[in-house]
């Protein structure tokens, strides 16, 4: 009997490790998902006003104020370019500086806190955009006293940067919605410092030792605030092993977290988003729950046996003291019964046992408590039980019927069932045949687990899920609903002006006057022609420089920012086929990578139009070098290419999914097309599409080009 404990207690003991370690594999695998979303998204928000400084620096207004800063004519019309733009773009602050860091205008002219003759040429913003490169910075204002990210450009002016022009981005838009969430997501800076998170308490505070000289710096440049010193934050960084992430200790309440960190190498910041270590624990607890009621089970069938062999050997001394040893076998079956009855009542997990028909017999304690009925109202009852959930009525019973065939499945049912008070219990039922002492089947016991908490946090945790994807939407959405808006708002508002004055005019019976606003109108309808021509031209001729790139580094940076995240999402499997050697071609690496990632997405929503195909859903993502040119290939197992949609595929505005704008595949040709590529698309054998970029391989000898 000893050794049967302790092999139970090892069963119990490796049951809740195992459940204890899938729980926690689950929660790495939503922390990395959770995180590359969150990263897009504070991306997104830090790029948006990339082009604003280097936009505004071309403007020729700003280049006549630092060459003429006394003149108050010339400082007044900075000021209100510089307001209006700021309005039409959404930024914080957009303002000019002389080489020496002095503001000369600002789009906050007119306000309490104006950045007007505020000097920042202790800002590396400042000194980033005086010596020609463009600069980016986050810290806490020293005029307004408000954090943001500054991003500046420099004006040049025959060969030379004459002044500086900088947009401020307020990160709240971000940040705000993190506040919601019920764990902590912070961020940190290059020297460990964290600057942006849903914990006000952290800010500002440091995750590791910052060098004197650091400390000195970030003093000097008033980053965090002119009275900022170094204090360490209130938890401890913990690593775990062959883990994918850390554990995080918060010092007070003793809370655990498991952290995941999803660097942004490109701004140099990293991002943090963590998950309560608790689930984990509930898991094992629970895992202890079910093998403790195996266990039990085990060792009730073992005491049976055991009382069983001393009856046998009690009747062949039944002459020698028969009265006596009634007595002794009557108290043994009675403490075995209390013990039973102790280990059942003390059982977090419900027993139900009935007989063949489906009556009854037997309900323990924690079976009651999860339906909230008595034993004395269920012992008896057939089905319908008065716990089935009414939505689900054809389940229950199909369920039943399915039980009492003897077709259970081992593996376990799920149902949701009714509690007394009206409230929905999701459980797990395990049923198995019940045998009396001589070997009969005489009906079926079930153990009831209670899943709720567990369906409660699945719910959450999509819901979260939902959430973030929302929000990247709406910042990609609002993006460009911004940049058309106020491009085409004046001519738009010019027309209309012209229009109503044109038809007062006719009514007057004016024809010179209507004739030169007739004109006037053309004029302006020719602008707004001009501003949508522009922004084709942009789109198609991206102002970046091209260098060196990798096409199998493209194509692994695309997996890390949505893609595999995509393809997980929707069941599709992604493999690769990639050159052993780089591939090596001149283009500009973030277009590029836009560019596999809009065809890796379209890949993955055709497949996702149709019913799995032979061949299975599959993402393939193929490089190769031949003859002077590099390939990459996008291949899927969609619905292929019609005849009537191949035609005009590449055609702007034509699409074939609903709510969409058809500009995707036009502008990813235009994109391959400026670095002298092409962009080629045509049917896979045995079903699906292939999308092909050729490129030029890069010549080592040749200086890298630019972009035109």
């Amino acid at each position: 009997m000893a050794a049967l404990l302790c092999v139970a207690a090892l069963l119990v003991v490796a049951t809740g490790e195992w459940a204890a370690q899938n729980e926690r594999d689950a929660q790495w695998d939503n922390l990395r998902r959770s995180g590359e979303v969150q990263a897009l998204a504070l991306r997104g928000v830090a790029t948006r006003y990339n082009y604003l400084p280097f936009t505004t620096a071309q403007h020729p207004l700003v280049r006549q104020l630092l060459h003429h800063p006394a003149s108050q004519e010339v400082r007044d019309a900075a000021n209100a370019y510089l307001q209006a733009v700021n309005e039409h773009a959404g930024s914080d602050m957009l303002y000019v500086m002389d080489p020496q860091g002095l503001t000369l205008a600002s789009s906050n002219w007119d306000t309490p806190n104006s950045f007007v003759h505020q000097n920042y040429r202790n800002r590396p913003y400042f000194h980033d955009a005086l010596g020609g490169d463009t600069g980016r910075f986050y810290g806490v204002g020293k005029t307004t006293g408000e954090p943001g990210l500054f991003v500046s450009a420099p004006v040049h002016d025959n060969g030379r940067v004459i002044g500086v022009v900088a947009v401020k981005v307020r990160m709240e838009p971000i940040a705000n919605p993190w506040e919601q969430l019920r764990d902590p997501v912070f961020v940190t800076d290059a020297r460990g410092i964290v600057f942006l998170g849903s914990e006000p308490s952290w800010l500002y505070r440091t995750s590791r030792p910052v060098p004197a000289a650091d400390v000195q710096q970030l003093q000097h440049n008033e980053q965090y605030g002119t009275g900022w010193t170094p204090r360490p934050v209130p938890w401890m960084m913990r690593q775990q092993g062959n883990q994918p992430g850390a554990e995080l200790h918060l010092e007070g309440n003793g809370k655990r977290y498991l952290a995941f960190e999803e660097a942004l190498p490109d701004l140099g910041w990293t991002l943090t988003v963590t998950a309560d270590s608790r689930v984990v624990t509930v898991a094992r607890q629970q895992a202890w729950a079910l093998a403790t009621l195996a266990s039990g089970l085990l060792v009730l069938g073992a005491l049976y046996w055991q009382l069983r062999e001393r009856r046998l050997a009690e009747n062949h001394q039944a002459r020698i003291g028969l009265e006596q040893r009634v007595q002794e076998r009557t108290h043994a079956l009675q403490q075995a019964q209390a013990f039973r009855q102790s280990m059942e009542d003390s059982l977090l997990v419900g027993m139900r046992a009935r007989d063949l028909e489906g009556r009854i017999v037997y309900v323990n304690a924690a079976m009651c408590d999860m339906v909230g009925y008595r034993a004395d109202e269920l012992i008896g009852q057939l089905p319908p039980y008065p716990y089935w959930h009414p939505d689900e009525l054809d389940r229950h019973w199909n369920d039943s019927d399915t039980v009492l065939a003897g077709k259970a499945s081992p593996q376990g049912r799920e149902n949701r069932l009714r509690h007394r008070d009206g409230s929905d219990v999701y459980t797990m039922f395990y049923t198995t045949r019940l045998i009396d002492g001589h070997g009969q089947h005489i009906g079926w016991m079930s153990s009831v687990v209670n899943i709720t908490a567990q369906k409660r946090a699945e719910e959450q945790q999509q819901q979260r899920e939902a959430q973030l994807q929302r929000v990247q939407r709406v910042i990609t959405v609002g993006e460009m609903a911004s940049t058309l808006a106020h491009e085409l708002n004046q001519p738009l508002a010019a027309l209309v002006n012209y229009a109503a004055a044109a038809k007062s005019l006719a009514a007057q019976d004016k024809p010179e006057l209507l004739n030169e606003t007739l004109a006037a109108l053309s004029a302006q309808a020719l602008r707004a022609a001009d501003i949508v021509g522009r922004i084709r031209h942009w789109v198609r001729q991206h102002p970046a420089a091209r260098e060196p790139c990798d096409l199998n580094a493209a194509v692994d940076q695309s997996l890390a920012l949505l893609l595999r995240a995509e393809a997980r999402r929707h069941s599709v499997a992604v493999r690769l086929d990639l050159a052993r050697e780089p591939v090596r071609v001149s283009a500009d690496r973030v277009l590029l990578e836009q560019v596999v990632l809009n065809l890796g997405l379209n890949a993955l929503q055709a497949m996702q139009s149709q019913a799995a195909p032979a061949h299975g859903t599959e993402l393939l993502l193929r490089t190769a070098a031949e003859d002077g040119h590099a390939s990459l290939q996008v291949l899927d197992r969609g619905p292929g290419l019609a005849p009537e949609i191949a035609e005009r595929l590449f055609e702007p505005f034509f699409t074939t999914r609903e709510g969409g704008l058809g500009l995707g595949l036009n502008i990813c040709r235009s994109i391959v097309e400026s670095m002298g590529g092409e962009l080629l698309a045509r049917n896979r054998e045995g079903g699906g599409a292939i999308f092909e970029i050729r490129l030029p391989l890069h010549q080592t000898s040749t200086s890298a080009a630019t972009l035109p």
